[in-house]
């Protein structure tokens, strides 16, 4: 058997030729590189000389000239390109040096590609998870909406029938307050009555008996309907039919007021800013 050493130095040997047969690969490579260069520029150079030393009166030697050229270039056109070199050496270095290039730019490209994936990953389920929030509040209130309209549906007839109800028992309520507060008022404050006790002066300066005085209530009642009426125009004005002392009592209590330019007319006090 062959010691392990002795393997390691081979194989050492074999890595060492392979890295030496591949720059001289590319050595020679470069080599026929550089002579095509130099072709190329020689040739270069007579073209430009050539075109120093035209004339413009050879206007027949150019058209010539450009007929040579153009028949030069089909000439290269249908030509299939040769290799600068048939060596396997140098192809296989060339090549592979190549390769990795290109795995490199794919690499690259691949993480790029990559970074874009998983950004549009993050993306689509930042829309999804809205998405699905945006679903779950429609379905609440289409629930909520169905949900109302069954009990309006169900109950439009007992909530009409609650409302008139109260508006009924609101009614019956106002008219009572009103037929106590008449009641009230026709019992404290009475008419004047000329037939009744008390002095003979007193009497007479009550009121004329052939004057049809209206009593407290229906003066409240007047003040009352003119200012819900007209608000704008509150007013109303006052005649004998008025009992001065009651006219008097509400001026003094703070329940009517008089009109700042006519002392005859008098108003509802604005109790709640009408």
């Amino acid at each position: 058997m062959t010691p392990a050493p002795s393997k390691q130095r081979e194989m050492e040997q074999e890595a060492q030729s392979s890295q030496s047969s591949e720059a001289a690969a590319k050595a020679v490579l470069l080599e026929e590189c550089e002579e095509q260069f130099g072709l190329l520029q020689k040739l270069q150079n007579e073209i430009i000389l050539a075109d120093t030393e035209a004339n413009d009166d050879q206007s027949n030697e150019a058209v010539n000239r450009l007929i040579a050229v153009t028949s030069e270039l089909e000439q290269w056109q249908e030509m299939e390109p040769k290799l600068l070199t048939t060596s396997p050496e140098v192809l296989l270095a060339v090549g592979k040096e190549e390769l990795q290039r290109l795995n490199n730019q794919l690499k690259m490209v691949l993480s790029c590609s990559q970074a874009k994936l998983d950004a549009q990953k993050k993306i689509l389920k930042r829309e999804q998870t809205w998405q699905a929030e945006k679903k779950e509040a429609l379905n609440a209130v289409c629930e909520k909406i169905t949900r109302l309209q069954h009990e309006n549906e169900k109950s439009e007839h007992s909530v009409l029938q609650d409302m008139k109800r109260k508006i009924n028992n609101l009614k019956d309520y106002h008219g009572s307050l009103m037929e106590m507060l008449s009641d009230m008022l026709a019992e404290h404050f009475p008419l004047p009555d000329p037939h009744g006790n008390g002095t003979k002066k007193k009497r007479a300066a009550a009121y004329d008996a052939e004057i049809n005085l209206i009593s407290l209530s229906e003066i409240i009642e007047r003040l009352t309907n003119k200012t819900l009426e007209t608000p704008h125009d509150p007013y109303v004005t006052t005649d004998d039919t008025f009992w001065p002392p009651y006219t008097e009592m509400l001026l003094r209590n703070g329940i009517a007021t008089r009109h700042p330019e006519d002392c005859n007319k008098i108003r509802l006090e604005n109790f709640f800013g009408i």
